[in-house]
């Protein structure tokens, strides 16, 4: 029986991190592999990612710690595919092309150079795997009978035996997102969890903002920041619509409307000592003098005219310091939300991952259909962890599909 010319293995919608992987995967098995996509390049999301230079995985990712750094309805759903493909896989994949990286911080590994290597190490394993790659190709619709997955679009109807979506969440929609999984999901049977906005800055009401307003642009690391019982100890950035920096992006996952951060911006508990020993060698100074020598001067001078404390240091109690310390250390604000989805780096939520299995992504109520990376249910701290998402949960499908 002659195959259709536009007939395949296996279709991916989405040629970001995990529809590439899960392209290379299947390839390599000698499948037939289409790989489409709306946009006109492949990897735009990585190309922007880490500051342009890709931050492409944590090699904590997989440690006993970095298991829990993975948020979903059901957290033990990564950790399947997180096991099987892990960091030292796609640092081996790097390093077979070359491409020279550092580990910044806290296990996060990042280009030396541009984020645009990892994109063109992918596409040449695409070709080299005989994946077709196309672009530019917008769907229209999808449908599935007798067992065949018919995409239709407005350049053509491809139809495949298995079909693996790979399109993403709703975050940064000016770089072409949309909620098409979630749609496409719902369409099979799939259940879909609520979506938000995560890693994420967070916003403040107009009297805060007009408070805050002089900090603009500042940053101050380490700080300290909480929501509940969840603490991030990382950089902080004070913006003309609120705060982001790391450490808000990262508590904006855990953050719900209505609920208050704390901010301690002395983490290492020195502030005390600190005020001390200036009252005991320099009495005379006041309060913002010694606090501009740790944090910036507008900050600092901000924080003593709202304590309202004008003494000088050798006039100051212990008490007074306790005050000092508990405002600092547990500075309490109410942001009204968030930049939405426009900044945010993922979407938190997803397609449930009770209707996927855990080692293939392929959803149990309907054989060849399979759901990989951001848009399902599994959202990882920021730092390299939804990267580390993406290459599993890609690879995984890729095996199987």
């Amino acid at each position: 029986m002659n195959t259709p010319l536009n007939h395949y293995d296996i279709i991916i919608l989405g040629a970001g991190a995990a529809g590439m992987m899960a392209a290379i995967e299947a390839g390599k098995r000698g499948r037939k592999v289409l790989l489409l996509d709306h946009a006109k390049s492949a990897g735009d999301k990585i190309r922007i990612s880490g500051g342009g230079r890709c931050n492409f995985t944590n090699v904590n990712a997989t440690t006993k710690a970095g298991r829990d750094r993975f948020l979903s309805r059901n957290p033990r759903f990564a950790l399947s595919a997180l096991a099987r493909y892990t960091p030292q896989h796609f640092i081996d994949l790097v390093e077979r092309y070359g491409i020279a990286y550092h580990e910044k911080t806290l296990g996060q590994l990042f280009c030396d150079g541009a984020s645009t290597q990892i994109v063109n190490m992918l596409t040449a394993e695409l070709t080299k795997a005989g994946a077709n790659l196309r672009l530019g190709i917008e769907i229209e619709g999808v449908t599935h009978a007798d067992g065949i997955f018919t995409v239709a679009t407005a350049a053509a109807n491809f139809t495949g035996d298995s079909l693996i979506v790979a399109t993403g969440g709703k975050s940064i929609p000016k770089m072409g997102a949309t909620g098409f999984a979630y749609r496409l999901a719902e369409q099979f049977g799939l259940a879909v969890t609520e979506t938000r906005p995560a890693l994420v800055p967070l916003t403040f009401e107009p009297r805060l903002l007009e408070r805050l307003a002089p900090l603009s642009g500042i940053a101050v690391d380490p700080v300290t920041v909480g929501t509940g019982k969840t603490r991030f100890e990382e950089a902080l950035l004070f913006t003309h619509r609120g705060l982001s920096g790391p450490s808000i992006l990262q508590v904006s996952s855990y953050w719900r409307e209505g609920d208050a951060i704390a901010i301690d911006l002395f983490p290492h508990g020195e502030l005390t000592d600190i005020l001390r020993q200036a009252r005991a060698e320099t009495p005379k100074l006041q309060l913002q003098t010694v606090l501009s020598q740790h944090l910036s001067k507008r900050l600092a001078q901000m924080l003593a005219t709202e304590l309202g404390i004008t003494t000088m240091l050798g006039d100051m109690s212990d008490k007074t310091f306790a005050r000092i310390e508990e405002a600092l250390r547990h500075w309490t604000m109410k942001p009204t939300g968030s930049e939405g989805y426009r900044t945010a780096e993922v979407t938190l939520g997803g397609i449930d991952t009770k209707g996927l299995d855990s080692a293939t992504m392929q959803a149990r109520t309907v054989p060849g259909l399979y759901f990989v990376g951001e848009c399902v249910d599994v959202t990882g701290w920021l730092g390299g962890y939804n990267f580390q998402w993406a290459w599993a949960s890609g690879w995984a499908a890729g095996q199987v599909a």
